[in-house]
């Protein structure tokens, strides 16, 4: 049987460190990842509109092969200056690849749409996210806020506050899974306009309400509920104007390719708990992250285990982000907490 880890957070996965800052005013943040050491890296991106800063280098024929930290960041295009702040703060540390006798922290990044969520956007000639990812940086630690924290701050999805989310698996072979999700999906995550999760079978204890599924499935929950049709929008889903940003780690030892098939099967989880998912106007990307700090490398066997938890436990952070959300004035959307 799996168990979450002592957490239940992506931290979990040894080595690893999170820092989120935000500004309650602009409703929106970023959430910086932070490798104690380089980890192998890759990404896959299902969505039809990404915003994303080096991910060509992560793909497996590509040179580079382990990165320094990775930042999920709201602000749609503007957000991408986080990565230069996360960068900044780890060249101040001397950590980065040797390149040529300079060192260059490798920082891969990617951005979800909140400019549109109540929040104040005037911020002047130059968006705040490069000192918000600084600061993100620079409060990395083991343990972090869920919900209307760091790159979730302004996240909804259909008809609820979205928010970052983290969940981790313990499997048989002692290897730690963790993911990691900022959540603002054009989908819903509920079954209809309930307050059930899609993801209820993965639910470890009651990690986001242990409500199961509802019994009899409402009339609605077919229906695609989409977050740019309801009133507070009006028109129809707009391109780029959504998206679910996740990492997925583990402290397996993996090589770049087996990285990039973790990835893979961590979207599963987006399907799991995001319905509809993967549609043109998400961004939906996932980084995978291997520290191999456990020192397991893994039979055929276990690693059919490590990607069937890769989904499953995706799943649960992306529920665990909205369930954790909270009120905050100005809001378009409700919590799930008062559904």
């Amino acid at each position: 049987m799996f168990h979450s880890g002592p957490r239940n957070l992506i931290t979990d996965v040894a080595g690893l460190k999170v820092g989120n800052a935000a500004d309650a005013r602009l409703k929106s943040g970023v959430t910086a990842l932070l490798c104690d050491d380089p980890a192998v890296a890759a990404v896959q991106v299902l969505g039809g509109a990404p915003g994303t800063r080096e991910t060509d280098l992560l793909e497996p024929q590509n040179s580079v092969h382990e990165i320094h930290a990775v930042v999920l960041s709201g602000g749609s295009a503007f957000g991408l200056d986080a990565a230069s702040g996360v960068q900044a703060a780890l060249r101040e540390r001397n950590i980065g690849v040797e390149v040529g006798g300079f060192r260059v922290p490798i920082v891969p990044a990617a951005i979800l749409f909140d400019l549109r969520n109540g929040g104040d956007k005037g911020w002047g000639r130059y968006p705040p996210y490069r000192e918000l990812g600084y600061q993100a940086a620079q409060a990395a630690e083991a343990d972090f806020a869920l919900g209307t924290a760091g790159a979730g701050m302004g996240a909804l999805t259909s008809g609820l506050k979205g928010g970052l989310g983290s969940a981790s698996t313990v499997l048989e072979t002692g290897v730690t899974i963790g993911a990691l999700a900022a959540v603002n999906p054009t989908g819903s995550v509920t079954v209809g306009r309930t307050r059930h999760f899609w993801a209820a079978p993965f639910e470890i204890g009651d990690e986001f309400g242990g409500l199961g599924y509802p019994s009899p499935m409402p009339a609605d929950a077919r229906r695609i509920l989409l977050k740019y049709r309801d009133k507070q929008f009006g028109g129809q889903a707009d391109a780029g104007g959504n998206t679910t940003i996740a990492v997925i780690a583990t402290d397996a030892v993996l090589t770049k390719a087996a990285a990039k098939r973790l990835a893979i099967s961590a979207h599963d989880g987006f399907a799991r708990a995001i319905w509809p998912a993967h549609t043109p106007a998400d961004g939906d990307l996932v980084f995978a992250l291997a520290t191999g700090k456990s020192g397991v490398e893994l039979s055929a066997d276990a690693a059919i285990d490590l990607y069937a938890a890769a989904g499953a436990t995706m799943a649960r952070a992306i529920s665990r982000g909205v369930h954790a959300a909270t009120a905050a004035e100005g809001d378009l959307f409700p919590a799930w907490s008062s559904r």
